[in-house]
């Protein structure tokens, strides 16, 4: 009954350890905000990554959001969920590594931004380097068009060192 972590869950401790996080959103209505905060990742049995973040909006509200992410065997694809402090609802994340072996496109469906009706969603996680990945999340237009409206960029923060 106990699976045994795969290539695939290994790919995802690159992201383990503590982050500051830089946001930019532009959202559809042209409005643009950076907010700041700090992510916390850890493994579950090596088998899901959990990250837990907080933050606060450029007008002082406080956020907090956590991710889930792992490999399913069978379905051969890495899923997981998304939930957050400022939504009701809760994203089913599904994808696959792209080529390069440093980009994750997570695809879902939620809500559109008027309100009305539901449309495809990609959130992607690129490893930049060793101390760096960057977060993006996109919106699928009814013409077929990708929009992005968030970027966050992840860097480790550094062990203390003993002076």
């Amino acid at each position: 009954m106990f699976a045994k972590p795969q290539a695939q869950h290994q790919w995802l401790d690159q992201l383990l350890g503590d982050w500051n996080i830089q946001h930019h959103c532009q959202m559809p209505d042209g409005t643009k905000s950076k907010t700041h905060g700090s992510m916390t990742c850890r493994s579950l049995g090596g088998m899901w990554l959990i990250c837990e973040s907080e933050g606060g909006s450029p007008d002082g509200e406080a956020w907090s959001s956590i991710m889930t992410v792992g490999f399913d065997a069978s379905l051969g694809r890495f899923v997981g969920t998304f939930v957050a402090s400022m939504i009701s609802n809760i994203w089913h994340y599904q994808g696959d590594l792209d080529d390069s072996q440093s980009r994750l496109p997570l695809e879902c469906e939620g809500p559109k931004f008027d309100g009305v009706g539901t449309c495809p969603y990609r959130d992607t996680i690129e490893i930049v380097d060793a101390n760096r990945w960057l977060f993006t999340s996109e919106f699928q237009t009814e013409q077929g068009q990708w929009v992005k409206f968030l970027d966050g960029m992840h860097a480790r923060l550094q062990a203390a060192s003993n002076s």
